[in-house]
């Protein structure tokens, strides 16, 4: 027996793959925050023993989505690899989420950790997207994150005497 919602045609518009103008920029702003924290790291390799080891999970999940966040975004899209980076890409995020509610200043959590809850609510809906089609909807999502998640939560790591703007300007 044939139901409604089956009889009734799904419009979906045309899927753009190419990356487009933001996603160029989105990529090469995430590279250049990469080379940041790439850089400070460098510059602190004399405090590197007395990180403890959730700092040192956090930069490894970070470093690591910010690696991907260019690939994705100027890859093919619907393809295998691309699926495949994006499940990785999403599960280095939500790992530097969940390990950033253990690194407070002073002992208690900052308004950065807003960003940790959003994007940890943001992350499932950013996979449903994908696997029902939605493209506009995942695209919106994925630029969001990139925006919040990583290139803001990443520039507020820099000043204010946080670790990695002291070993970076310091």
């Amino acid at each position: 027996m044939a139901t409604l919602a089956s009889a009734v045609p799904v419009r979906r518009e045309p899927v753009t793959i190419a990356p487009d103008r933001v996603e160029r920029v989105l990529g090469v702003l995430t590279i250049l925050l990469l080379g940041f924290v790439l850089a400070a790291l460098l510059r602190g390799s004399a405090h590197w023993s007395r990180l403890p080891l959730i700092l040192w999970v956090h930069l490894a999940t970070m470093i690591t989505t910010l690696a991907l966040t260019p690939a994705i975004l100027w890859m093919r899209r619907g393809t295998r690899l691309h699926r495949r980076l994006g499940y990785a890409w999403v599960s280095a995020l939500a790992l530097t989420a969940i390990d950033s509610f253990a690194i407070r200043t002073s002992g208690h959590l900052s308004l950065i950790h807003i960003l940790s809850v959003v994007t940890l609510c943001a992350l499932p809906m950013l996979v449903i997207s994908a696997r029902r089609h939605d493209h506009k909807r995942h695209r919106r999502v994925v630029r969001g994150l990139v925006i919040g998640a990583l290139l803001t939560a990443g520039f507020f790591t820099f000043p204010f005497h946080r670790m990695l703007g002291s070993w970076l300007f310091g």
